[in-house]
């Protein structure tokens, strides 16, 4: 058994499920956002954010309409915003697809992604639980302060971890904090459960996106998007910001700021990115993800049934190991 399979055992019903439910809440009357719509089924992934919801909730009780509407709101939420995001980065690809924007343009990415918003905001409500939209609705904050924040450091002349990690625990790990959470609110979990999973979904997500930002710092194609694509971007990640400040390399710190400005040609970019590798910015980045890793796996509830912590520490060990 791989360990997608390992994941999903406990919830394998509930997962098909929950697929065919994802598909029957995207569409419209409207030809052209429903074309848009079909093209953004076709991507949707691994749905990893909905499984955790799942889980959790199995965990602890039962998966009803509940978790399933609370899932898809939070799945349908994230989608929103990989829309919005692309548009905002410019970006032409999303893991490997051709992104909204670089099929049909800014004008309809923008729109489609408000559509999609507003049915996770139905979702949301139909759950008839004020906790979950509470959690739902900070979520949606949180990721559009993230972006913010992210947009303006780039104009920073210092080189913070402590806002690195700020930016991806309200864009990425907020994410799997908040599906964990959702699952155990809606079997009625007592709140030192609910704050756990929380917890080891906030890690959880650190750990995942230490691995995406590794990933931009190697070429292949089926990890969905060219290396050095967050630098094309004037996004500095974990690698690189270990080595600007231990070594304070002059010319080093001149690039990054020509990266931070968007100015930075290829041929420096790809000089950066060799550097960034030889003086450890890998190796450190790689030795913070399993430290999360950990962290995350000791985390769990001790009363969590022994079937489902399996899943979760093969869900940890699936995030830092993946591929793509």
């Amino acid at each position: 058994m791989d360990s997608l399979q390992i994941i999903k055992s406990p919830i394998a019903e509930e997962f098909e499920q929950f697929k065919m439910f994802f598909d029957s809440s995207l569409h419209s009357s409207n030809p052209l956002l429903n074309d848009v719509l079909k093209y953004i089924k076709q991507g949707k992934g691994k749905m990893m954010r909905p499984i955790l919801a799942m889980l959790v909730a199995k965990a602890y009780g039962e998966v009803t309409p509940t978790v399933y509407h609370g899932a898809l709101a939070l799945e349908l939420l994230h989608s929103a915003s990989l829309i919005h995001d692309d548009v905002v980065d410019e970006s032409d690809e999303r893991r490997g697809q051709k992104s909204v924007n670089a099929i049909y343009d800014n004008k309809v990415s923008v729109l489609v992604g408000d559509f999609i918003l507003s049915t996770a905001l139905q979702h949301a409500a139909l759950t008839q639980n004020p906790r979950i939209v509470d959690i739902i609705s900070k979520l949606g904050q949180n990721l559009a302060e993230g972006e913010i924040i992210q947009l303006s450091n780039t104009m920073s002349s210092t080189f913070s971890e402590d806002v690195y990690y700020e930016v991806i625990r309200k864009k990425t790990a907020i994410l799997f904090s908040s599906c964990a959470a959702v699952g155990a609110c809606t079997v009625s979990a007592n709140e030192d459960i609910i704050q756990k999973v929380y917890q080891f979904g906030d890690l959880l997500g650190i750990a995942f996106q230490i691995r995406d930002d590794i990933f931009d710092y190697f070429s292949d194609s089926a990890i969905g998007k060219p290396t050095g694509n967050d630098m094309r971007e004037g996004k500095l990640t974990l690698p690189a910001l270990y080595v600007l400040n231990k070594t304070k390399d002059p010319s080093l710190i001149d690039i990054a700021q020509k990266i931070r400005s968007m100015v930075a040609s290829d041929a420096e970019i790809s000089h950066f990115i060799e550097q960034i590798k030889e003086k450890g910015g890998i190796d450190y980045a790689e030795k913070v993800m399993f430290e999360f890793r950990d962290k995350a796996v000791a985390s769990l509830p001790e009363d969590i049934p022994d079937s489902f912590k399996e899943s979760l520490v093969a869900y940890v060990n699936f995030v830092v190991q993946r591929k793509k």
